[in-house]
Order: structure tokens, then sequence, then C-alpha cells
């Protein structure tokens, strides 16, 4: 018995992963372009510098909230009718929202435009089932998981740059009254959002006409987004060919058409527009089926972790705007007042664009250990191990944070502020895509996945809801009182708690399995089930030859009807030279009728992978071609043309 071959290799469907992650990109951006100047605009509301972190964590928390309750009806509603209109609908309600916000005029404005923007769009949990039906295999989940969060690192570079270059382009003082104001000067914050919605209108093009589903139910219905953008493709492609033409970058047209092969399939045939029909859609999975222990605990986990991330990434640019401990502002408190040295209240004074500026290079840099560093180190450690180190180094990073302040010069303090950030940023990079993994391994079947992403989408929310409001208000609270660190040790206790259901997680096994073998392995096993393996290896052997079974002479006469190779050339018949006679005829053996009394076990398909192996190539004959190989000929026409000049 042979030795079994190497599995084919599995590859990430790279084309439909790039088109998911244009659609994707634009909500990054839109999303971390407003942090760096969301104290400013809620400051231009009329809310008093005291009062901003309350107000700005209220306006980040009913986002999250709002999506926290659609989390599931959104992940119900791409189970039904499919993952890509879910996330189409989702990135056209973001862009209308984005632009509420961006010409709001009051407070309550403002958070009415993010409430509707978490109720519209469920993508986080869609997304990621998505990528998971395309990728379903575990050695490849690391670089494929590892994807959208990098496109999101990628978007929070674009995004503050945005925020900070754009927002309040014209420096209107907050509370300022001008009279007969242009359209920046009333809406200070619509450009950056204007910007962020030119993405959205991309992303929403490109899914349309290049996005597959990946709902297995529906994979075989028409999508005229995809016919239309392959009809746009192949105008392009024409357009540019006869450029190509023109300008001879192309050879003749005469000779590439030698390399076209005969019979070309129909255009809906190699879109794969046409398939056979699915079977009805299953019912929808029952909670049971969905809540496993397992997945319970890894969504537990998740909502701790978007907690108390979210909570410091929303504040993080509230506490560098604030007044300074050395700038004299009536809102900061100098270190040792009453004698307690944890006594301070105070940041670092910037303004927008140098928040903008702090956060491009956190997105650099985040982009760089998403992409250089994660998947080997995933790989190599382990995607439980890394989300168990990621949780216990956490805390460490929010206990530090408030002390960054207590340096001397500005340039110290957002340097060592810097440095913790990058620590926090190392873990967030590792523990998000190793909690969404471990959430894709607990399910018990794809059929529940959008179920239980939908679900991790809206517990998600919840600690992102809760995390930025229980922040900004217990911030406003520790600087009123003079006491800058209660904040971020509350996220740091909270990072303690969220640590302990780590080490309860089991990694699971996933979906791709490793049933999935290549074409010669598949050969050994039905040789190997009908006993004949060592025969057919025998055919390749001198004094020995492979003859039909009764089917494939019925086959032969078939071929002889219509004109063709019949009894000269089959697909098992072929014999190596060594096993012919002087005369041209076949030297009978004993394993050829051996062989033939066991002939009716093979399959045609092992029989045809034989021939391939052994027989000689169609076309270099003497007699007539059969129309049933006609579709078998070489890739060029040279050997036919030849043929048919004999």
């Amino acid at each position: 018995m042979t030795a079994p071959k190497g599995r084919r290799e599995r590859k990430l469907p790279i084309q439909q992963l790039t088109i998911l992650a244009i659609c994707r990109f634009a909500e990054p951006i839109a999303s971390t372009s407003l942090f760096p100047y969301l104290p400013e605009m809620i400051e231009s509301f009329g809310v008093p510098q005291s009062d901003i972190g309350k107000w700005a964590g209220l306006a980040t928390a009913v986002f999250s909230l709002a999506q926290a309750f659609m989390g599931i009806p959104w992940g119900r509603f791409s189970d039904i009718y499919g993952r890509k209109p879910a996330i189409l609908l989702g990135l056209a309600s973001t862009m209308v929202t984005s632009l509420l916000w961006g010409f709001s005029r009051s407070l309550p404005m403002a958070i009415v435009a993010r409430a509707l923007a978490g109720a519209g769009n469920g993508n986080v949990g869609i997304i990621r089932t998505t990528v998971a039906e395309m990728v379903p295999f575990k050695e490849l989940q690391p670089r494929a998981f590892s994807l959208m969060p990098l496109v999101w690192n990628v978007g929070s570079i674009f995004g503050p740059t945005i925020g900070g270059a754009l927002a309040n382009p014209l420096n209107v003082e907050p509370g300022e009254r001008i009279q007969n104001p242009s359209l920046f000067e009333r809406f200070p914050y619509a450009l950056p959002n204007i910007v962020s919605s030119c993405f959205f209108a991309v992303g929403i093009t490109v899914g349309i006409l290049y996005l597959e589903e990946t709902l297995e139910t529906l994979q075989g219905h028409r999508d005229y987004g995809l016919v239309l953008g392959d009809k746009l493709s192949r105008l392009f492609k024409s357009h540019m060919m006869k450029i190509d033409d023109i300008l001879h970058f192309r050879k003749s047209k005469s000779a590439q058409t030698e390399t076209e092969p005969l019979l070309k399939p129909t255009q809906d045939e190699e879109n794969g527009l046409l398939l056979e029909a699915k079977e009805p859609a299953p019912p929808p999975p029952s909670i049971r089926e969905v809540m496993t222990k397992q997945s319970i605990i890894n969504l537990v986990v998740y909502a701790l972790l978007a907690m108390h991330t979210m909570a410091y990434d929303q504040l993080l640019p509230v506490y560098m705007q604030y007044p300074s401990l050395y700038s004299g502002s009536p809102y900061a408190t100098p270190p040792g007042s009453d004698g307690n040295p944890l006594k301070f209240a105070g940041g670092f004074g910037l303004d927008h664009f140098r928040i903008g500026l702090v956060s491009t290079c956190y997105g650099v840099c985040g982009m760089l250990i998403q992409f250089f560093i994660f998947p080997p180190v995933a790989r190599r450690l382990g995607i439980l191990y890394c989300l168990k180190w990621c949780a216990c180094v956490f805390p460490i990073t929010y206990f530090l944070m408030p002390f960054t302040a207590l340096l001397p010069t500005q340039k110290a303090q957002v340097g060592a502020c810097f440095a913790v950030m990058m620590l926090k940023c190392f873990c967030g990079i590792f523990a998000y895509p190793c909690s969404t993994i471990m959430i894709t391994n607990s399910a018990s079947s794809l059929r529940v996945l959008g179920t239980l992403n939908g679900f991790a989408t809206s517990v998600a929310a919840i600690g992102r809801a809760a995390g930025p409001a229980v922040g900004g208000y217990v911030f406003t609270i520790g600087v009123k009182r003079g006491y800058v660190i209660l904040p971020w040790w509350s996220f740091s206790a909270v990072a303690i708690v969220a640590a302990i259901p780590v080490f309860w997680l089991v990694e699971g096994e996933g979906f791709g399995g490793d049933d999935e073998v290549s074409d010669e392995e598949e050969e050994e096993e039905i040789l190997e089930v009908a006993g004949l393996e060592g025969e057919v290896e025998s055919a390749g052997k001198p004094g020995s030859i492979t003859l039909p079974d009764k089917h494939q002479t019925d086959e032969e006469e078939e071929e002889e009807a219509y004109g063709g190779v019949g009894g000269l050339l089959t697909r098992t018949n072929t014999a190596s030279s060594d096993a012919l006679t002087e005369d041209g005829s076949p030297e009978a053996t004993p394993t050829a009728s051996r062989h033939n009394s066991q002939g009716q076990a093979l399959s045609r398909r092992s029989s045809r992978r034989v021939m391939r192996r052994m027989s000689i190539p169609i076309g270099m004959g003497s007699q007539g071609i059969s129309r049933r190989f006609s579709s078998n000929l070489g890739q060029s026409l040279g050997s036919t043309g030849s043929f048919y000049g004999t």
C-alpha cells in the first residue's frame, strides 16, 4: 500500500475577503474620526468643562446601547435574508446617521443621531459570521479573523487624521455667535462626516457589485448585483483589450484565439449564478442550540472585554483635552492637595488636531502589530494562551495611565501616555480576534453561528454602552473631587474581574475539520475498498495491462457509433509499451484477467484518474475525435491543428 499523499493546500479566499474589507473600511473611519473633536463638540453645545466627560460618555453609550437591542434582530435577519443585504443596509444606515451627527446643532440631536446609528448597524457580528463562513478551517482562522481588526486599525489611522484635521476648519470658538455664517461656520463638525460618507458610498457600491452571499441556503439564488458587476468587469476588460491592441501591448487576436478552448461555458455557468435548486431553509435555531456552556462563558468574556476597552478609548481624548495640572485652570487640581499624593486632577490640555495626531500614530503602530506580530504569535502560542496573557496585562495599563499627568512637561506627558497606550494596543489587538475565534469555535454548528454572533454583538454593545457611560460619569465625579485616578482605577478593577472567566474557557475544534482530502487520497481509499490497489498499480509495470469493464465497453460502442476512437482509446485500456507483443497486440497476463474479473468494483472516477496518468494525449491518434472527448482537448490548439491537417 502506498503512503498517503499530501493534502491539498487550503487557501484564504483573498478576493472576497478584500471586497469585505473595502465594505468594512468606512465604519472605523466614521467611528474613530469623532474622538479627536468629541470633547470640543460637546463643549460647543454649552456643556461646562467638568461635565464634558459625562456627556461624551453618554453620546458614546447610546450608540452601543441601541446596537445591543438590535444585535440579535440583525443576526436573525442575516440568517433569513442573507449576510450581504444585512451588511449593505448597515452601511447605508451608518452613512445617513453620520451626516445627521455632523450637522447636529444641539446635544439632544447629537445623542439621537448616535442612537439611530447604533440601531441601524449590526455589522460587527454579521461580518464576523461572514468571515467564519468564508474560512471555516481552524488553521487559517488567525489570519482570516485578524483581517477585519486590521481593517479597523487601518481605518483608525485615517479616521483620527480626518477628524483632527477637518473638524472646525474655520476655528469657531464654542458658543461663538457669527452673523451670516457660512456652511462650516454653522456646522463646524460636518466636514469629517461628509468625507466618511464618501467612503461609505464606495463600500456600498463595491458590496453590491462584487460581494458574494455566504449563507448556504441562499447561495443558489440569482444576485443581480453580481450580474451587473460581472458585466461592468467584462466591459472594462474589453476596453482595456482594445487599448492594448491599439498600443500593441498584446499579441495579435489570431495568436490569442489559439489559447481558447473549443467549447466555452455559458456566462451563467462561468459566474456560478445558475446552480442546482437548494433545499428549503431550515427553521431558525433555538436558544438552547445557540447558548451552550462555552458559548455563554465566551460571551461574558467578550462583553467585559468590550466594556473596559471601549471605556478606555472613549475617555482617552477627554483626558487629553482636559486642562493640565500646571495650567492654573480652576478645573485642575494640583498634586498633593490636602497632603494626599493620590489627590490630583488634570490632563494634557491638547487641542483636537494634536489628539488626532496622537491617535493616528496609535493606529499606525496597531496596524503593524496586527499584520506582522499577531498571526505568527497566535499560531505559535495558541489563541487561548494569548487571550489569558492579555487579560492579565489590561489591569496594569489602566492602573498606570493617570500618573502620566504628573510629568512636568507636555511632551513628557504625551510620551509616557503613548507608551501606556501601546501596551494597551498590543493587548487589544490580540484579545479581540482571539475572543472572536473562541466564540466562533464554541458554536455547536454553522447554522447557529449567525444568531450566536448576533448575541455577541448585543452583549458586547451592552458592555460598550456601560463602559463609556459609567466611565464618563465617574470621570466627572473624580475631577470635581480632585481624583482623576478614580475612572482609571475603576477600569482596572473591571479588567481584573473580566480576567477570571477567561481561565474557564476551553478552545473549540472549529468547523473546518480534517475531512477534506486530495483526489489522490480519495482514489486510494476507493481502490483499497475494492481490493484492487495492487492490480491498478501493476498497470504501469512491464507485463501488465488494464482491461475495460462491461460499463466501459458500452461506452466504447457508443463512441464508435459517433465515429469516435472507440476501442482504440478508452479511459482504462491504455497499456505500457513493454506490455505489447512484437506485432503490436497486447500480451495477455494473469494480472489482466484478474483485473477484468474485478473491474466492476472500480468507480468511474478512479478509472479516469488512472487514465490521466498513463494514456496518450487525445488528438495524437490516427482516427476521428469523438465529440464527447472534445472538451478534454489541450489548452492550445496546436495538436488539434496538426490533427485536422492530416
